[in-house]
């Protein structure tokens, strides 16, 4: 496949932090006021919840970074997503008696917990929270189809590219830089999420650092040619 010819849009997750700015961030003091709010604070590898639980909740990270992930037909744990600042979970098993997959703190965390029904109800005198849980379930579906998409299209090296530019478009959304920034996942968690061999994800950053694209210090990331990743990816865009 030609990297250069191919071309795909943006993974889902810039859209999704499209839609949730578009909403604003939820206040959490007025929501407060309709609703227990209960914040708790996660260790690195402790989990918020696990797929099979009752389901009682979706969670607002307030710090931190997660990550989402279900167990495979052979036992093998496949990583579905990442969650960031901002980000809903939880989201993904409302109208089912019990969560669908399991989220894990990646580093120190925060989330708040809001109670699911009552915060239906607090919808109806807080609008920007409705459409906000909107915006997170239609994220949820264009999510899941542009990364399908790209894991169906792209080669190892494209996934691997397509990723960091995602993860650069998410940081620049929350006022961060998008050039220069920690992966708080491991190897194994890209990997996994990419649907490719860890070895593969070492190999494609060692080469894009070859190819001068990126810097790469362990997990510490610099995107030193942006345009040139992006065709590197099959993305047009310019990233500001």
């Amino acid at each position: 496949m030609n990297a250069l010819a191919t071309h795909i849009p943006m993974p889902a997750p810039v859209a999704v932090q499209q839609g949730m700015a578009s909403a604003g961030p939820i206040d959490i003091e007025q929501l407060s006021r309709h609703v227990q709010v209960l914040r708790r604070k996660l260790a690195p590898g402790q989990h918020v919840y696990r797929a099979g639980q009752p389901f009682h909740a979706i969670y607002l990270v307030h710090a931190g970074f997660l990550k989402t992930c279900e167990l495979s037909e052979d036992g093998r744990e496949r990583v579905t997503s990442f969650r960031m600042r901002g980000d809903l979970v939880g989201v993904e098993s409302i109208g089912l008696a019990h969560y669908a997959c399991d989220v894990v703190a990646l580093d120190d965390s925060e989330i708040w917990e809001l109670p699911y029904p009552p915060v239906l109800h607090a919808c109806l005198r807080m609008p920007e929270l409705q459409i906000r849980l909107t915006a997170a379930l239609a994220g949820e579906i264009r999510n899941d189809r542009a990364w399908m998409l790209a894991l169906g299209t792209l080669t190892a090296e494209q996934r691997v590219a397509a990723f960091l530019l995602d993860m650069a478009e998410r940081h620049m959304r929350l006022g961060f830089s998008p050039r220069h920034f920690l992966l708080r996942m491991g190897r194994a968690d890209i990997a996994s999420f990419l649907g490719i061999k860890h070895e593969t994800v070492t190999r494609a950053l060692s080469r894009l650092d070859r190819l001068q694209c990126i810097d790469v210090q362990r997990r510490e990331i610099r995107l030193l040619d942006t345009d040139g990743l992006r065709r590197m990816a099959g993305q047009g865009a310019t990233l500001h």
